[in-house]
C-alpha cells in the first residue's frame, strides 16, 4: 500500500494497515518498557481503540507517534493511580481494632485516675515529672531550666514517681 500522507485513517482499509503495522511494535515497545504487569495487549488495544475514535484528526504519517504516545500516557496514569491506591491503602484507617469494649473504659478510667494523682502531686514534682517523662528531657536540662540542682530534680522526679506507684496499682513507666 503507498503512504500518501492525505488518506484517510477512518477508511477500514487504511486503519488495518496501520493496525498490522504497529500492533506489534507498539506491544513490545510497552512489553519492554513496563512489564507485563501492565496489560501492554490491552494497551496497545486501548490506543488503537483512541486512535479510531479521533481518527478524522490524525493524519497517516502522525499515526504512529499518535499511538505510542496515547499508549504510553495511559501506563503512566496505570502507574500514578496504583501510586494513590497504594497510598491511600497504607494511610487508610481502620475500620476495627482488638480492643475490647472493657479495655476501652479501663484504659479512660486510668487516665481519669492518673490526672486525678498528677493533679495531687506538688507544682515542683508535677513539673519535673512531666518534662522528664513527657517531653524527654534530662534531669541536667530540667535543673537548669527550673534553675535548681540535679539532684533537687531527681529527688521531684522519683518521688512523684513513687507517689504514682502507690496510688495507680500496676503504674509502670519508662
Amino acid at each position: 500500500m503507498s503512504r500518501d500522507l492525505n488518506e484517510d485513517i477512518c477508511e477500514a482499509k487504511v486503519f488495518e494497515y496501520v493496525y498490522n503495522t504497529y500492533s506489534k511494535d507498539l506491544h513490545d515497545f510497552l512489553y519492554y518498557k513496563y512489564g507485563e504487569q501492565f496489560n501492554p495487549s490491552d494497551k496497545a488495544q486501548d490506543a488503537f481503540i483512541k486512535l479510531w475514535d479521533n481518527c478524522k484528526k490524525v493524519t497517516l504519517s502522525k499515526a504512529k507517534s499518535f499511538l505510542f504516545t496515547v499508549a504510553n500516557n495511559m501506563v503512566l496514569n496505570d502507574i500514578k493511580h496504583q501510586k494513590v491506591v497504594l497510598n491511600h491503602q497504607k494511610n487508610a484507617p481502620k475500620a476495627h481494632t482488638n480492643e475490647t469494649p472493657e479495655f476501652v473504659l479501663e484504659q479512660e478510667q486510668f487516665l481519669q485516675r492518673y490526672k486525678k494523682v498528677l493533679e495531687s502531686l506538688t507544682e515542683e514534682q508535677r513539673v519535673a515529672f512531666l518534662l522528664n517523662k513527657v517531653e524527654g528531657k534530662k534531669h541536667s536540662e530540667i535543673a537548669d531550666f527550673l534553675g535548681v540542682t540535679r539532684k533537687v530534680v531527681e529527688y521531684r522526679i522519683y518521688s512523684a514517681f513513687n507517689i504514682l506507684k502507690k496510688e495507680l496499682e500496676g503504674f509502670k513507666i519508662k
